[in-house]
Order: structure tokens, then C-alpha cells, then sequence
């Protein structure tokens, strides 16, 4: 694939884009402090909110008596679950699944403290319900069924009643999978993604292993709380009735406006900063709650979550059990996965669970005796609102048996694993993947790839030395409704967009990209940042920007013809002297005949921040001057190529491999990783900070999922123990051990240049895990914590 459907797909010639530390529009802001989240704006005459947080899993609230929490000097409002301005966007329910959510009541008051004295004086009637934090326990036969799909009791009324079964869910193959009736807690059951006949290909089979997975939960931990602050304006400009300011939610502009019953135009906010969100799209109640309590008081308020209230979900926990046979060769026959996955709490991300089902590693393979079987179970664990970081999700389900294949046949895993990739056009083509080629060669010629077998290498401190090895298509998301929109005025170009989203900062790759295009500079690409306009640059990390980057690409090459039509028509039809009307812009020509009269707009080009005739550039005038008209273009209706991934896997481009060597200590339990490894052909690299910075990004995520993060209940109470930083050991810059990078560009892919990006298909869960098990000969389940080592060696 390649990116051959668009205008200079197959450009040779860069100036700008994959240039070196080009910085990015928000950069400033960000590095200097000057950047306000949600939670830093404070405004004249501001309140301030809470929610009531549950301090049960699974609890119901029969009453609330507010008469002593209203009589405390400076609270302005009590509002409960039952009042009619709770019940559009923010609002809460009397039922809370999980301990924390928000539930039942709503403080307001002159301070965040005077508020947690209201919510503390509240005289609460609890009704509270059995739990379940672990779904191994949940989807035992005799284990309380803790909700079914319900509707929210009345005050006083009934535990919550079951209703309509969940829709059907995707059956990964192109339709609609019947979901059986719910079963206890297990909300999903399903067999999909068959193929092949599964008992043929495992009697075809020379050897069959069997081993399990636990892919741990872990947290999308944002730094910066997240909340906002909201205030109505009686607004001049823009018709009867009042207008709304709310600051902290870049992502939820228009369902505000929905929410709140404001026309879209109506609704302003100058944040446009996302507190370290990476692929979360959920908006949290303190983001969606201050609009309806501004207009209910009068006054501006401001919502916060509090530090030990931002330890959501990126990823619930799942246990796998694999099945896989083999040939003595190493090729796979057959493969079954029977996946338990946590659903979580009511509304939370089908991202791990259901989706799992639509696309995996398993179709790389050559093997097409498949079969995944898959429960989802519901717990009081927590909200899962995002992505998480795996997309594709399950990868190491399959790496952990190549790793294993290879140890018992005595190969080295890279042999296994080309032996069973399948070729770029379809599960059938035997030839190579040339991106795959590529990665392991470099990996090997310049990374220094050494395999041996489990336990048998020690380093000079006595330690264990373990290796791991894993590869990922490099995915590319498929959105297409970018709606780009280029503006030149004044001798300037404008690339008006409605923000940065999710934390993704496409834009400066889009600019990147229009500059290109254009014969420009980056810095002279004008960003605007408006929530009005239609432009999202959405879709992901880089593997989105490589998306809207095509579109917008066909903008700026829409606009240049344009722009080149004016430049010949102005030459041709210069304005009387003196004019001053339409061809508004730039200043005027200088003394001297026109260089484009009596040529046409093919015979011209742009460079430089020229325009010049293409025979001879260095007949030219700049910019500004050439083209004195206004003009704008839109790519509205041309979607970018679909992605190679959106197939399923059964056709494969660009590609990445990552290594991991660590170190053992057999006597203390302590792992180190020595060093991380990664070979990444994103196609084409449109800005190499952004590319690199993803790639560190995703080693620290690696080395905290696996080594150190973990979420820990009372098992008694349901109430989670590691709510901050001190128990949910996030890890540091002392903890992180060096990243080598080879970046190679085949252009391979078919999005901008032949981009796909590399987003977070580095993201994985066991690439540690493995090389511990290199080490040791032992698994270990994640975090590998040392206690967990020594009892995996038998000393503990």
C-alpha cells in the first residue's frame, strides 16, 4: 500500500515535514506554565461544587434529610438526585455501582470546603447491595448477581429493576454476533471470530500448548484534575437569550450545548488544554454539571474532581487461557482463546472487552483455524470512560505463545513468529511483509538482537539476564469526516480549527503538512483555535494525525490552485490604479511589468514564500503580493483511504518490533529493565517529536503496567486501596531505562506520504513479563512485583 489515492502521495522532496524539533503551537504555554486546565480557572464570584461520592461498591440511597447540610453558613444549594436539574448531562442517579461514583446529591456552596461539610452532614438512608470486585469470583454459579440492565429506582421505591437485554454486539466478522440472555453476572457471552475448522487444525497439530494471561487493570491517571467552570452572559452579538462560558471541556463543546438546551454558537470557552488525556474521550460529570448549576444559582461555578477521584480505568482486567497447536517446524495450526474480561461498572468502554472481538493479532497469522470465546462480568470495580492503550487489543496473547513455541522447540521467537506472519495481500500470501523484513533486520544488524534460551544467560553481577521480542502493525485510524478548512488573507494562511481534542495535537502535523504543500514554513502556518469551527483533527495519536493529514493535504493542494488562479487573473486583469475594492490583501506590485502575465496557472508554482514560474524560478514575487484576494478551501466529502487494519488484520503494511532486556536479582526479586529496543516503520514520520515522544510515552506506560501499577480492593468492602500516588505506583524518570530507536520510513502505508503512525500499537502488556520469564523460566503475573518473583522461584 501506498499513499496513491491522494495529490504528492509519493513526494520525494521534503522541506518541512519530518523535520526535527519544530515547536508546537501549544508548546510555550505548556513548558513556561502559562497553560490553565479546567481546574486553574477561577473567575469574580464563583461557587463551587461537589458531588456526594458513594462510600459503598454497590449501594442504593432510600432518603436524603439535607436540613442540617443547608444550614451551614456559605452553602447556597443542596440539590438531591430527584430535582428536574439533575437530570440532563452531570446528572446522578440514587444508585452508585461502584465506591466513589457520584450519587444522589449535589453541594454548592462558597467553598470546596464548605461543601465537603454539606455532603458530610447529609443524613443519608443507605440500602446497600453485595458486591464484586474480582470477575473470576463474579462469574462463579453461586456468587451474588449484583445488577442486572436497570432503570433507576424511585425515591423509597424498589433495588433497581432489570430491563431490556444489552443490544447484539459486533460478531468481528462483518455482522451482529446474539448475545445470550444474561447469565448471573456474565453480561456478554459469545463465540465469534470462527474460522477454519478449530479440532481439524489441532489434529493436524505435532504439539499443543496451553497457557493463561492475566492482562492486569490498570489507570489512565490524568494529572491535572479534571473540572470546569461555567458562568451564563447576557451576549449582544448573538441573539436573545443568554449565553454560555464554560472552561475545561475541549472534548464536549457540543454535547453542552445539547445538554444545556443552548444553540452551539452560543456556547464559548478559551481552554484548550486536556491535562494529559490520551485517547480518553469520556467526559466526567464534574465536566458536565456546572452549566445547569450556574443557571440555577445565578452565579458562576466551578466543578473539580478531586486527585483520588481521577483513577479511572485504561484497561479492566482480563484473563486469557490459550490453547494453540503446532508443527515441529513451529507453524500454527490452531488457535482458541477463551477470554474473562471485567466489564466493569454500568456504562462502561466496550475498549477491552466486547471489542476485543473485532479485530486481534490472530488474523497476522497464516493459521485460520480460529476460535475466541469471550465473557464479559460485570463488577463493582469501577468506570472504565476510554480507549485505553491497546488498539489493537490482546497482542501479547499471541506473543506469549511464539515466546513459547520457540522455547520448547529450541528457536529463537523471531523465527517463530516469521515463520507464521502471513505475506501483505491476504492470510494466504507467503511472501515476507517488507516492512516486517526491514524492522528485524535493522533490529538485528543495529540493535543487536541476541537471543538465548530461558535461564541460561547470567550477567557479570550474578543476575538473570532475560530477553523479549514482540511485533504490531502499525494502525491507522479510518476516520473520514475531517471537514479541513484553509483560509489565505492578507498574504497569510489560517488552519482554523475547533481544538486539540483529547490531548492529540494533530495540528501541528497539519500544518506541517499544508507548508509542504504550499512552499511555506511551518511558522508561517497560522493555527486558530476556535470551538466553533467544524474541524477536529480526532482519531488517535499520530496514527490519526497520519489521517487528517491526508485530508487536509487535498485541502492545501485545492487551495494552491486556487490561489494560483488568482495570482494568473490578477496578472492578466490587473486592477484599475488606486483600486482598493474586492482585492483586499498583500501590498501592491511593485514598479515593473507582471512576471505571470500571459501565462496560465499550470505554468506556475509555489516556493520559497513565492510564487514562480515553474521554467524559470527565479522569475517570482512573494507571496502577499502575487495573490491579493481572499480565498478559502474546504475538503468537505473526500475521505482519506481506509486503513489496511480496518480489513482485519488479513492485510498487513508498515509494522513495528520492540525488545525488552532485563535483569533479575533470584535472591531479592528485583527486576530491572536494562534497556528497551524498538524498530518502528510508521510508513512515513510527519513530526519526529511527536513520533519519538509517543514511543518514550509508551515505554513508561510498559515498565508501570508491568512492574508497579496495580489496583487493590478490600475484598470485604469493595472499596479500592490504591487511590493515590503513594499506593498506585506510577513510575518515574529514575525508573525508566533506555529507549534505542531505529525509525525506518518504507512508505509503506496509505494515509499521508504513505503515514500510518505509530499511536500506541507499542502499548502492550507482557513485553516485561516475557523477559522475565526469559530470565527465570518462570511466569510471573503483572505487576511483577518482587513478592510475586520470589513466590514464581519458590522462595516466598
Amino acid at each position: 500500500m501506498a499513499d496513491l489515492a491522494g495529490v504528492n502521495g509519493q513526494r520525494t522532496n521534503f522541506r518541512v515535514v519530518g523535520k526535527s524539533n519544530l515547536p508546537g503551537r501549544l508548546s510555550w504555554a505548556q513548558a513556561t506554565g502559562v497553560a490553565k486546565f479546567g481546574a486553574d480557572y477561577a473567575v469574580h464570584d464563583m461557587l463551587h461544587a461537589k458531588y456526594l461520592r458513594s462510600p459503598y461498591a454497590n449501594a442504593r440511597i432510600r432518603s436524603i434529610d439535607t436540613k442540617k447540610a443547608r444550614a451551614i453558613p456559605g452553602v447556597v444549594d443542596i440539590i438531591t438526585w430527584e430535582d428536574p436539574d439533575l437530570m440532563g448531562a452531570g446528572g446522578i442517579t440514587n444508585y452508585a455501582d461502584y465506591e466513589s461514583m457520584e450519587i444522589g446529591a449535589v453541594a454548592i456552596a462558597e467553598s470546596e470546603d464548605i461543601c465537603e461539610e454539606a455532603l458530610r452532614a447529609l443524613v443519608i438512608d443507605w440500602e446497600v447491595f453485595p458486591h464484586v470486585v474480582d470477575a473470576m469470583d463474579g462469574r462463579k454459579p453461586d456468587a451474588p448477581v449484583i445488577r442486572s440492565f436497570y432503570t433507576p429506582a424511585p425515591k423509597g421505591g424498589a433495588a433497581p429493576k432489570a430491563a431490556a437485554e444489552p443490544p447484539p454486539a459486533p460478531d468481528g466478522m462483518g455482522g451482529v454476533a446474539v448475545n445470550p440472555p444474561k447469565k448471573g453476572n456474565i453480561s456478554f457471552s459469545n463465540v465469534s471470530n470462527n474460522s477454519g475448522d478449530i479440532q481439524a487444525g489441532f489434529k493436524e497439530a505435532d504439539q499443543i500448548i496451553e497457557y493463561d494471561i492475566n492482562t492486569a487493570a490498570f489507570c489512565g491517571h490524568i494529572p491535572s484534575p479534571l473540572g470546569t467552570v461555567a458562568w451564563w452572559f447576557d451576549d449582544p452579538l448573538n441573539g436573545e437569550g443568554k449565553s454560555l462560558q464554560i472552561e475545561g471541556v475541549p472534548w464536549g463543546h457540543r454535547s453542552v450545548s445539547t445538554a444545556n438546551r443552548v444553540a452551539a454558537d452560543k456556547v464559548f470557552q478559551t481552554c484548550m488544554f486536556t491535562g494529559g488525556r490520551y485517547c480518553d474521550w469520556g467526559i466526567r460529570k464534574t465536566q458536565q454539571i456546572t452549566p445547569a448549576l450556574a443557571r440555577r444559582v445565578g452565579r458562576p461555578v466551578r466543578c473539580v474532581q478531586g486527585r483520588a477521584d481521577q483513577y479511572d480505568f485504561s484497561l479492566n482486567q482480563r484473563y486469557v487461557h490459550m490453547k494453540i497447536g503446532f508443527k515441529n517446524n513451529g507453524l500454527i495450526t490452531a488457535i482458541e482463546d477463551l477470554s474473562i474480561a471485567d466489564g466493569g461498572s454500568t456504562g462502561n468502554s466496550q475498549f477491552g472487552t466486547t471489542m476485543d472481538q473485532t479485530y486481534g493479532p490472530y488474523y497476522t497469522t497464516k493459521c485460520k483455524n480460529i476460535k475466541q470465546n469471550m465473557e464479559a462480568v460485570d463488577s463493582n470495580r469501577g468506570k472504565m470512560y476510554s480507549s485505553g492503550q491497546h488498539n489493537p487489543m490482546g497482542w501479547d496473547t499471541l506473543m506469549a505463545g511464539l515466546h513459547l513455541i520457540a522455547e520448547k522447540l529450541g528457536k529463537d521467537p523471531i523465527e517463530i513468529a516469521t515463520l507464521n506472519l502471513h505475506g501483505p495481500t491476504s492470510q494466504d500470501d507467503p511472501n515476507p511483509v517488507p516492512s516486517f523484513d526491514a524492522c528485524v533486520a535493522a533490529l538485528k544488524n543495529d540493535l543487536k538482537w541476541n537471543w538465548h534460551a530461558a535461564g541460561a544467560r547470567k550477567l557479570p553481577d550474578g543476575r538473570m539476564h532475560g530477553i523479549s521480542f514482540r511485533y504490531n502493525q502499525c494502525p491507522r485510524h479510518s476516520v473520514g469526516g475531517y471537514n479541513p478548512k484553509l483560509e489565505y488573507r492578507g498574504g497569510t494562511i489560517y488552519l482554523p480549527s475547533s481544538g486539540t481534542i483529547i490531548g492529540h495535537y494533530g495540528l501541528e502535523c497539519n500544518a506541517m503538512v499544508v507548508a509542504e504543500e504550499l512552499g511555506l514554513e511551518y511558522e508561517n502556518i497560522r493555527i486558530v483555535h476556535d470551538h466553533h469551527e467544524t474541524y477536529r483533527p480526532f482519531g488517535g495519536g499520530s496514527d490519526g494525525s497520519t489521517a487528517s493529514s491526508w485530508s487536509m493535504k487535498e485541502c492545501a493542494n485545492k487551495l494552491k490552485k486556487m490561489i494560483l488562479e488568482a495570482v494568473i487573473e490578477d496578472a492578466n486583469n490587473p486592477p484599475a490604479a488606486g483600486f482598493t475594492g474586492s482585492r483586499g490583501g498583500g501590498e501592491a506590485n511593485p514598479a515593473g511589468a507582471n512576471p505571470f502575465k500571459g501565462l496560465k496557472p499550470e505554468d506556475l508554482d509555489m516556493a520559497g514564500g513565492r510564487v514562480v514560474v515553474k521554467a524559470d524560478p527565479s522569475k517570482g514575487m512573494p507571496l502577499g503580493q502575487a495573490c491579493r484576494v481572499n480565498l478559502f478551501a474546504t475538503c468537505s466529502g473526500i475521505r482519506p483511504p481506509t486503513a489496511v487494519w480496518a480489513t482485519q488484520g488479513r492485510e498487513l503494511d508498515v509494522m513495528n518490533i520492540a525488545v525488552c532486556e532485563v535483569a533479575v536479582d533470584a535472591e531479592t526479586g528485583e527486576v530491572e529493565v536494562l534497556r528497551f529496543a524498538v524498530v518502528a516503520d510508521p510508513g512515513k514520520v510527519l513530526r519526529p517529536t511527536s513520533f519519538e515522544g509517543q514511543i518514550h510515552q509508551v515505554m513508561d506506560f510498559n515498565v508501570g503496567c508491568q512492574l508497579t501499577e496495580e489496583f487493590i480492593y478490600d475484598r470485604s468492602t469493595g472499596v479500592r486501596l490504591s487511590s493515590n500516588m503513594l499506593e498506585y505506583k506510577k513510575v518515574g524518570m529514575l525508573d525508566m531505562p533506555q529507549v534505542d530507536l531505529v525509525t525506518l520510513e518504507t512508505r509503506g502505508s496509505n494515509a499521508c506520504y504513505g503515514g500510518s503512525g505509530i499511536s500506541h500499537s507499542l502499548a502492550n502488556t507482557h513485553l516485561v513479563i516475557m523477559a522475565i520469564q526469559n530470565a527465570i523460566n518462570k511466569w510471573v503475573e503483572s505487576p511483577a512485583t518482587p513478592e510475586k518473583v520470589l513466590k514464581a522461584l519458590g522462595k516466598a
